[in-house]
């Protein structure tokens, strides 16, 4: 295998461990992006769906199955009615910490079996990569759907 093969499933093994977590939260990993994304302040809907990589639509419905939920809600800003902020409910606040904290602590199993310097090098790299990129726009022209 190549480098951007090993990329490709370490993308996998990222993945399938987000994906086990949410499952135990009762989320989609959609859900559990977005809950995550504004679990400490409200998001203006339009940011939010290009700083994740969607169309305002798909945004729309993932937001209204989660509100379904009661762990998100949807207002109008006070400084402009026409933009829509997204903001957690306190139920979705609760959620969303504890997620975060068990993604945190159960994340870096995925490199369990590396020796401690291992470990911290791989902490160390992963860390500047993230440090490095820009996160406030999506990568891709093209959005996703949740």
């Amino acid at each position: 295998m190549d480098y951007g093969d090993k990329l490709f499933w370490l993308s996998v093994v990222i993945q399938r461990k987000y994906a086990q977590i949410c499952d135990d939260f009762d989320l989609t990993p959609s859900q559990a992006t977005l809950l995550c994304a504004v679990r400490n302040e409200p998001r203006q809907m339009a940011d939010l769906a290009a700083s994740l990589g969607m169309t305002k639509n798909a945004l729309s419905q993932l937001v209204d199955r989660t509100a379904r939920r009661e762990l998100v809600g949807r207002a109008s800003s006070a400084q402009d009615r026409r933009v829509i902020m997204l903001s957690a409910t306190p139920a979705g606040k609760v959620l969303a910490e504890a997620f975060y904290a068990e993604v945190g602590k159960r994340l870096p199993e995925i490199a369990s079996n590396l020796d401690a310097d291992d470990q911290r090098d791989f902490e160390r790299v992963a860390t500047a990569i993230v440090d490095t990129s820009d996160l406030s726009t999506p990568t891709s022209t093209k959005p996703i759907t949740p």
